[in-house]
């Protein structure tokens, strides 16, 4: 038996989701995906996949940065 969706709709700043799908489309997901994995994983844990706090950390160098987002995506 199939299983039931429903429609979800928000309101993300223009900027924001263009910014998303680029990376989004390099991982070959659309952000619906991307929406259907974070409710996944809340469901998983029952709670947040990330740390949210209002203390915030130091900040990352550049280099830091760079270092992060290669690890996470691979060389350009």
């Amino acid at each position: 038996m199939a299983e039931t969706t429903v429609l979800f709709r928000a309101r993300v700043p223009r900027k924001r989701l263009k910014h998303a799908e680029k990376v989004l489309s390099r991982l070959g997901l659309k952000p619906g995906d991307a929406f259907n994995m974070l409710l996944a994983q809340i469901e998983l844990r029952e709670s947040v996949p990330f740390s949210l706090t209002t203390k915030p950390g130091p900040w990352l160098t550049a280099e830091e940065q760079s270092t992060y987002w290669t690890k996470a995506l691979g060389e350009y």
